[in-house]
């Protein structure tokens, strides 16, 4: 499918236009990929890498023309691996985007040209990426929540076992953290290399530095569940240490109480205490007079 519009905003019928106006091709059949060809002077490496399914964000700049394909998470709000790209062409005076299907960013900013000031090749260029990086900023905060409410669970049950929840974060954040500076460095790139006027090198540098800051927050966030996961086994620990140490207790009251059932359980036959009728309470009366004295020390101590 092939739709196009001018620079300005007006919604036209593409018949080869090549100045002024945004061509956007979405799953293109080789008959429309012929039509653009032979419209735009597209660069075969350029068309090789928007046909491939998968492709990395990078850019380039061509002779025939700049060239940048930069992936979107489709749904940040839900946090899933699911990502979708698009592949745009800077020609002086027209922008080609083509790509599988139209992208979240890409739609955005299809409706922003002429009801905003988005008139030049290398604003639409922008926006584009602009709006690529706030995926990565909502992305960002559906994480972070995650993970507080992660945290929030582990501190309010210590029984609680998040190593595969926290594993799973991290397997989201390293893959958006590499789709992050690949879009970063594609940015910068055209940054370095751009032929425009001074206000579209600053443009994509601010693009430049919204991919950086999403890729501090990915990075802060990684090391947030690094520590939850250490304090989750400082905690199980922790927990550990608090049993045996009441197993201990408990060992410690009967080991004298033991030591005295044993020396009372011998077969001599000359023992005081046994032919006594007082024998067996004063057995009971020492037991529970050891045991309760030990009990009452370790409780005062903490250890109980």
């Amino acid at each position: 499918m092939i739709r196009a519009k001018t620079l300005r905003g007006d919604v036209m019928d593409w018949r080869g236009q090549t100045r002024g106006v945004w061509v956007d091709a979405q799953g293109v059949t080789p008959e429309e990929l012929a039509r653009l060809r032979s419209a735009f002077s597209l660069n075969p490496l350029a068309v090789e890498d928007v046909l491939e399914r998968g492709h990395w964000s990078r850019a380039e700049v061509y002779p025939e023309h700049a060239f940048l394909t930069v992936r979107s998470y489709a749904r940040p709000e839900e946090a899933d691996e699911f990502t979708e790209r698009v592949s745009v062409f800077l020609f002086p005076e027209a922008v080609l985007t083509m790509g599988h299907g139209p992208t979240r960013a890409l739609e955005q900013v299809w409706a922003l040209v002429g009801r905003e000031s988005v008139n030049t090749p290398a604003e639409v260029a922008y926006e584009l990426l602009d709006h690529t990086a706030d995926t990565f900023f909502r992305l960002a905060e559906t994480l972070e929540t995650r993970a507080d409410a992660l945290e929030e669970r582990v501190f309010r049950d210590v029984r609680e076992n998040p190593v595969e929840d926290v594993f799973d974060l991290k397997h989201l954040l390293a893959q958006a953290r590499r789709l992050a500076g690949d879009a970063r460095d594609a940015a910068a790139l055209l940054a370095r290399h751009t032929d425009g006027p001074p206000a579209d090198l600053v443009r994509f540098r601010d693009a430049q530095d919204s991919f950086s800051r999403a890729t501090g927050r990915f990075d802060a966030l990684r090391e947030q569940l690094t520590t939850l996961l250490d304090l989750h086994l400082n905690l199980q620990s922790q927990r550990m240490n608090e049993v045996m140490r009441t197993l201990t207790a408990v060992s410690v009251i009967f080991l004298p109480l033991t030591f005295l059932a044993g020396v009372w359980g011998m077969n001599f036959e000359h023992m005081p205490e046994l032919p006594q009728r007082w024998g067996y309470p004063l057995a009971w009366g020492s037991f529970l007079l050891i045991g309760g004295l030990l009990a009452a020390y370790f409780k005062r101590r903490g250890w109980w």
